[in-house]
């Protein structure tokens, strides 16, 4: 598995994993119940995670609609 995103913004993850569903790419976000220990702040930021097979295409087809793909 290969980090593809790190954020604070939920909405991010969310769209950028039915992005990646709709081309048949795995998705798994990390770290959604973190919350908690920080106290609902947002303060820690989620991971969207991909197969190492399936990183390159995965990273493209979020660059191709403008969100940010950690290096």
């Amino acid at each position: 598995m290969k980090e593809l995103l790190r954020t604070n913004d939920p909405t991010m993850i969310a769209f950028a994993t039915v992005l990646l569903e709709g081309e048949g790419i795995a998705a798994f976000p990390l770290d959604v119940h973190m919350s908690i220990l920080d106290g609902s702040l947002g303060i820690l930021p989620r991971r969207l995670m991909v197969a190492d097979r399936d990183h390159f295409r995965a990273a493209a087809i979020l660059r191709d609609n403008d969100i940010p793909v950690d290096p």
